[in-house]
């Protein structure tokens, strides 16, 4: 058991959330979180996450669990948008997409907004990023105004053309960037007029 506990040290260190079943991967039994989390050494945040207990909290904390709670997902519209410093706001829902008719498994904690895209719309855009030692699958910027203005009439309109007029300013994409995630998303016809406003 000591050994285990040695293996476990570098998780307990790392100052992020792990899965159960990333220790279960690693070849250390589930009595060890068990035990440890017995002692206080462990918290568990969330069903099968877990952080040390002396662990600081971070910003990025809700995308973490999420993304090793739902590791197919991919983080989108507004938490893509907070993701990549569209915005201040930070929204009390993780947003989330996943491929259409795929399992979602039960998540207690954080709250998150399920939306399922075909198989096309699902795979454009995903980029990975490594935040503390957790892989973050999230939308690229150009592909979350897209995705912002396909699902206006659930986030607003007001939502998609913030995201717009400041993705533009901050040059987070080119103009056929965001036309070409518009195409796979089918608002080519919707976003092309405030585009040209924007211009004229």
């Amino acid at each position: 058991m000591s050994e285990y506990r040695k293996q476990m040290k570098a998780w307990i260190e790392s100052n992020r959330p792990f899965s159960a079943a990333e220790i279960r991967a690693a070849g250390i039994p589930s009595q060890v979180l068990v035990e440890l989390q017995r002692q206080g050494i462990v918290e568990r945040i969330s069903r099968g996450v877990y952080l040390s207990a002396t662990a600081e909290s971070t910003e990025n904390l809700s995308l973490q669990i999420a993304s090793l709670k739902v590791p197919n997902a991919v983080i989108c519209l507004l938490s893509a948008l907070r993701f990549h410093n569209f915005t201040t706001q930070l929204p009390h829902e993780i947003y989330l997409a996943i491929r259409s008719h795929s399992w979602i498994p039960h998540i207690d904690s954080p709250e998150v907004r399920i939306f399922a895209l075909t198989e096309a719309p699902f795979q454009y855009g995903i980029e990975e990023h490594d935040v503390d030692g957790v892989k973050l699958k999230v939308y690229s910027a150009a592909k979350t105004v897209a995705d912002c203005f396909k699902f206006r009439n659930k986030i607003g309109l007001d939502v998609a053309l913030e995201a717009l007029r400041e993705g533009h300013r901050q040059k987070l994409f080119s103009v056929s960037e965001l036309m070409n995630a518009a195409k796979i998303c089918r608002v080519t016809k919707v976003i092309t007029p405030y585009l040209e406003s924007m211009f004229s």
